[in-house]
């Protein structure tokens, strides 16, 4: 539904202006007029005495075509490339892909722009049954308006029913004018990804309000069905090296964009944190409940090989910069090892890192939220654990 203002009925009389919550209307000339946060509560039709607001229905609030709906078919995942390699969330994507294609009984199609023919392959190999793939050098740095214009003009073509992307820079940037252009919806950042049994639509799983609840968002009427899904969240498939797959080549028919890419420069930190390639990470919370903790979960990171986490509120105290932070509002990661210090487990925590292999949790509250994901549990004074970890290893590697 839409909302419209006939200027002929309207007299300016402003009691549209009372009734409107979110400062949506404007006068213009004496008349009202709609602005951009008109949130189409409907509120204003009501309050016009002289019915001059009215709600308008859409050709997209007509029941869908099933028909059209059935037409669509496969998983699509877009590769994500850079500098000529596929990054890791395809591969995590091709395993989350994988999974939904077999519930569906249909096949796994990836899409690969810019990067050349040994990538496709690798696509193939980590569970791909089909590759698309532009290796046109005007598409080996990104951008925007070429990228979204070959992805949504191959979704036209080949009609795809779901389409998954990594929720990166690159991603967050680009598939919501894929969504736009096809006119349909589009669920970011996503945790998880289920298929509903009664109706085989894509339910698609994130964090809503702060992440107190998870919302399972579906999209019944439009194809496809569009997910950005978070880096380390999905497990990867086992790698083929025989794995034989269809690879098929796309040639881009209009590149032009408005905006060009001069050059890409790397960001360079004092600290290399790299959270979410590390196999273990030891993080440390409000709990430890002084910044020098950090120090002791340093030392007992660089035992390990591994590299320090935090959760949100050990940022907010200051106690260690955002880089390290782990969680819905920083980093998703999935080691081998997570070690988690007077971390209670809110649930923004907990979607940033619950699909680690082995979490051990060390808080002395017993009834800590972070219990109920971990491997093991230790209920203590994370001052006396740690300490001894430290020297039980110290004492294995004769240090």
């Amino acid at each position: 539904m839409r909302i419209v203002i006939d200027l002929e009925k309207c007299t300016g009389c402003e009691s549209c202006l009372e009734s409107c919550p979110f400062d949506a209307i404007d006068i213009v000339d004496d008349k009202a007029c709609l602005n951009e946060y008109c949130q189409y509560c409907m509120a204003c039709v009501p309050a016009c005495p002289e019915g001059a607001i009215r709600e308008v229905r859409d050709s997209s609030d007509e029941a869908p075509d099933r028909g059209a709906l059935e037409a669509y078919k496969g998983v699509w995942v877009f590769a994500e490339q850079r500098e000529g390699a596929v990054a890791s969330v395809a591969f995590e994507l091709l395993g989350a892909g994988r999974r939904l294609a077999g519930e569906l009984g249909v096949e796994l199609s990836a899409v690969l722009l810019g990067a050349d023919e040994s990538q496709a392959q690798e696509l193939i190999r980590w569970g791909a049954d089909r590759v698309y793939h532009c290796d046109d050098r005007a598409l080996s740095s990104f951008n925007d308006e070429p990228y979204a214009r070959v992805l949504s003009s191959l979704i036209d073509e080949h009609k795809p029913e779901i389409v998954l992307a990594g929720a990166t820079p690159i991603g967050r940037s680009f598939i919501p004018r894929v969504a736009a252009r096809l006119r349909t919806g589009l669920t970011a950042d996503c945790t998880s990804l289920e298929i509903d049994k009664e109706t085989q639509n894509l339910q698609q799983i994130r964090p809503a309000f702060g992440g107190n609840i998870m919302a399972a968002i579906l999209c019944p009427n439009n194809r496809p069905q569009i997910a950005t899904v978070r880096p380390r969240v999905m497990k990867r498939n086992e790698y083929a090296a025989s794995r034989a797959g269809e690879i098929l080549k796309v040639k881009a028919s209009d590149l032009n964009s408005n905006t060009k890419v001069l050059e890409t420069v790397k960001e360079v930190s004092g600290l290399a944190v790299n959270l979410q390639e590390a196999a273990i990470i030891v993080s440390g919370g409000r709990g430890l409940g002084d910044p020098k903790g950090f120090e002791m979960l340093t030392e007992l990171a660089e035992l390990l090989d591994g590299t320090v986490g935090a959760s949100r509120a050990a940022v907010d105290e200051g106690w260690i910069p955002h880089r390290h932070q782990v969680g819905q509002t920083g980093k998703t990661v999935c080691p081998k090892l997570y070690i988690a210090c007077g971390i209670s487990g809110a649930v923004q925590h907990l979607v940033g890192m619950q699909s680690s292999d082995i979490i051990i949790a060390i808080n002395k509250n017993p009834d800590a939220p972070i219990f109920g994901v971990a491997t093991y549990g230790i209920v203590g004074d994370v001052y006396e654990i740690v300490p001894l970890l430290i020297k039980n290893l110290k004492e294995a590697r004769g240090k």
